[in-house]
């Protein structure tokens, strides 16, 4: 299986927990970027396979060096969770020598549909985990996601303790950026709701970001408060895992953070701009009462984009119809 970005990568987990469950027998091997290593720890029977971009695997010579890499791992099916032009490649490699092979359908009609401006079709599309596991049957393994699993909330190491203090009787994590503009809730109205947070003393708001300018903007928004952490760029990224287990609920807007926290199984507020849950991006296991929409009412053109990197004029404000007190209502609903 090859895999990319954060989210889609995230994505994958919760259906490979439930492949290795319900098929003990098999054994998967995962290929994707190192860095991603640690989302797959701790799954049984799930080797991971580093994925190196910059010298072996890279180009075309490159994909041919890595089919055969993988070739020596006597791999009997190839399933292609990614979809793009190099899994497509070394799903192809497999196919000519005789593997079975599934590539993972993204839906793109329909999410045409549900983005375009005009004779919009608004309804909710198949979510990502319903393609991955849809990819599984097809080569003879159907994977049943009703009952998930999630790894048990880590030990946290002193290091992190040392960080968040241990007076806290709630964790709230809170992910105020995205990729895109578009997707990002109002800064003054984000201040608002971790001030209404912070006067509960037994919470401890922490703040996850990365990036110079987001840690920058993430300090000065914790400055105020004992109960405010900036964990940004404090601790490595596998430490940071660990604490996102131990959350009671992480508010996110619609990113990588969401679908990390839903994968180790913590309860999950999401916040959308131009794009929408109807996409297929609603974080897994997670209701759609706490996926908070901007109003369509007055931005009838919602959703404008499956990713969130379309800017449509007059839709700036669009996050602004999301009230404070309603993700603040929607967080205490959750603990």
């Amino acid at each position: 299986m090859r895999l990319s970005a954060m989210g889609d990568v995230a994505m994958t987990v919760p259906v490979l927990r439930a492949f290795v469950k319900q098929y003990p027998e098999v054994k998967l091997t995962v290929i994707s970027r190192p860095f991603f290593k640690p989302f797959f720890d701790g799954i049984p029977n799930l080797e991971f396979f580093a994925f190196d971009e910059k010298e072996r695997h890279k180009g075309f010579l490159g994909l041919l060096r890595l089919f055969k890499d993988l070739k020596q791992l006597e791999i009997d099916a190839f399933a292609d969770l990614h979809n793009v032009l190099r899994s497509k490649v070394v799903s192809l490699l497999f196919a000519l020598s005789g593997k079975k092979r599934a590539t993972v359908d993204k839906g793109r009609e329909g999410k045409k549909e549900l983005t375009r401006a005009e004779n919009k079709i608004f309804k909710q599309l198949p979510s990502m985990f319903e393609r991955h596991a849809k990819v599984f049957s097809a080569l003879g393994f159907p994977v049943d996601l009703n009952n998930p699993e999630f790894p048990k909330k880590a030990v946290l190491s002193a290091e992190i303790t040392d960080l968040i203090g241990e007076s806290y009787q709630k964790l709230i994590g809170i992910a105020p950026f995205a990729q895109y503009d578009s997707k990002v809730y109002p800064l003054d109205l984000m201040q608002e709701v971790i001030v209404k947070l912070a006067e509960n003393k037994d919470q401890t708001i922490l703040l996850f970001g990365g990036g110079k300018k987001e840690i920058e903007i993430l300090d000065s928004l914790a400055a105020p408060f004992k109960n405010v952490i900036n964990v940004a760029g404090k601790i490595k990224f596998q430490q940071e895992l660990k604490l996102i287990s131990n959350l009671d609920v992480m508010l996110s807007m619609d990113s990588g953070n969401a679908h990390i926290a839903a994968m180790l199984g913590v309860k999950v507020v999401t916040l959308w701009g131009a794009t929408h849950p109807y996409a297929g991006f609603l974080p897994f296991n997670q209701s759609l009462e706490n996926a908070l929409t901007s109003d369509r009412n007055k931005y009838p053109k919602l959703p404008t984009s499956v990713y969130g990197n379309k800017i449509v004029e007059g839709y700036e404000d669009a996050m602004r119809t999301i009230s404070p007190k309603k993700i603040i209502n929607s967080i205490q609903s959750q603990l």
